[in-house]
């Protein structure tokens, strides 16, 4: 059984990682400091990593100069960076846009000429059409809405959350559609579509609020009819789009006999803390059912702007607990932003894998990049879970089965101190050492 690692370690100022190779041995009976890897328990197939294109990581993108544009693309979409496959993009304005605006900003026929794609069209769509261009074929996308224009709100605005009013039900669920087919039209492969990102959360950007009951009835009165009309029936439907904490009650609520069929998968975030058992609560519940992480940001009002290794262990920490809980797909937020953590209209600035500094002109890898590529590069589309086991909490752990058929093994210590880790397989060990705040990802052949 032959294996390569790739080690990385935060010295406090820079990553610093190493490479190697670690053979195996007989397992005699080692009982302590192990991992178990058991290839023979085999749960979800994962379907890609990849992150959001706002219209910040997109205008951004636009003040870079050319060699530097490709540099952030290749990182992120190339297979020497990320390995990203998939992403992820909002309809009308979210919070990292320059201003509220939407497709329809007064009352009107949502199949007529009202409807108009033109800031889509501004800096969105080309970075969409770059990222198409990085990978050969258009990224598969899941569309999400913060908010119905104006005119459709009970607030009468986009930000401060309010709620759909129920007459627009019907209209807000053709504006959905139209607003896929205009995408698809312009070459954007729509996968799926959120019902409402964030949907129990009043915001001062743009928000907008769904109890469980007023999510049903507008999937099941108005949305999934209006999909049907409009053959977009291999659009995936995914409900919650929000916290883990409260993501198995939405489940319970929206899901029945009738509702059931109309939903792919439930979205999640991470900004309420763990909630590990909450995703295998649904994986067990509902196992037809995808979990689908879509969005996390380190956010500079809620953290601390350079603690890069509290930052990327975040990261790496609630990766590992969403996959062995069921995770099938990671949508990172902003891929991209500039050295404020923005551009944000409401100054709701946070961190990206990739940060550009204007000033500077340079285009800096944080912490965080590091760390989710250990996962991206590894866990590639079509990898299976395996069955695992770890010996302590201040280590995390993870293994899947890629398509190629070599197994891959993330570690995570979250500690300061150096460890020891064997990794039980099939008869075999493999020792690693583990240094002190660091992450190793083995890739091994059996």
């Amino acid at each position: 059984m032959k294996s390569e690692w790739i080690i990385t370690r935060w010295d406090g100022k820079k990553a610093l990682q190493e490479r190697k190779a670690i053979a195996s041995s007989e397992d005699q009976g080692q009982e302590n400091q192990a991992v178990n890897v058991h290839p023979d328990f085999t749960y979800q197939t994962f379907e890609g990593f990849g992150g959001a294109l706002t219209e910040a990581a997109a205008v951004t993108f636009a003040q870079m100069p050319p060699r530097l544009q490709k540099e952030a693309l290749r990182a992120c979409y190339g297979k020497e960076g990320l390995g990203y496959t998939v992403a992820r993009m909002h309809i009308d304005s979210c919070d990292f846009c320059t201003d509220n605006y939407a497709a329809m900003e007064e009352d009107g026929d949502v199949w007529g000429s009202g409807f108009s794609m033109r800031r889509d069209e501004q800096a969105i769509l080309p970075l969409y059409r770059a990222v198409t261009e990085t990978l050969g074929r258009p990224a598969p996308v899941m569309l999400s809405p913060w908010s119905p224009p104006a005119f459709m709100k009970t607030n009468g605005e986009k930000n401060h959350g309010g709620k759909l009013k129920p007459e627009y039900y019907g209209k807000w669920a053709q504006y959905l559609c139209r607003y896929i087919v205009e995408y698809r039209a312009r070459g954007v492969d729509v996968r799926i579509l959120s019902i409402q990102n964030e949907p129990a959360a009043v915001q001062t950007w743009d928000s907008c609020i769904y109890t469980a009951q007023e999510e049903k009835v507008f999937l099941r009165d108005h949305l999934y009819p209006a999909m049907q009309e409009h053959g977009l029936a291999d659009v995936e439907i995914y409900i919650w789009d929000h916290n883990k904490e409260r993501a198995l009650e939405r489940a319970q609520a929206i899901l029945d006999a009738q509702t059931g069929p109309m939903v792919a998968g439930v979205a999640i975030h991470w900004y309420s803390g763990d909630h590990f058992d909450a995703l295998r609560m649904i994986r067990e519940r509902y196992p037809a059912l995808k979990l689908l992480f879509s969005e996390g940001a380190v956010e500079y009002r809620h953290h601390a702007v350079n603690d890069h290794l509290a930052n990327a262990r975040q990261y790496a920490h609630d990766l590992i607990g969403n996959l062995n809980a069921g995770l099938q797909c990671f949508l990172d937020w902003n891929i991209l932003l500039d050295e404020t953590g923005g551009p944000n209209h409401v100054s709701n600035f946070c961190d990206a894998p990739l940060m550009y500094d204007r000033g500077e002109k340079t285009l800096t890898k944080v912490l965080t990049y590091a760390y989710i590529a250990h996962f991206s590069r590894a866990i590639v589309p079509g990898s299976v879970r395996l069955g695992s086991s770890k010996f302590t909490e201040e280590i995390d752990a993870t293994a899947f089965r890629r398509p190629d058929g070599r197994i891959a093994v993330v570690l995570l210590n979250r500690t300061a101190k150096a460890m020891k880790v064997w990794i039980r397989m099939q008869g075999r060990l493999l020792p690693v050492e583990l240094p002190g705040d660091s992450i190793a990802t083995g890739m091994i052949d059996c």
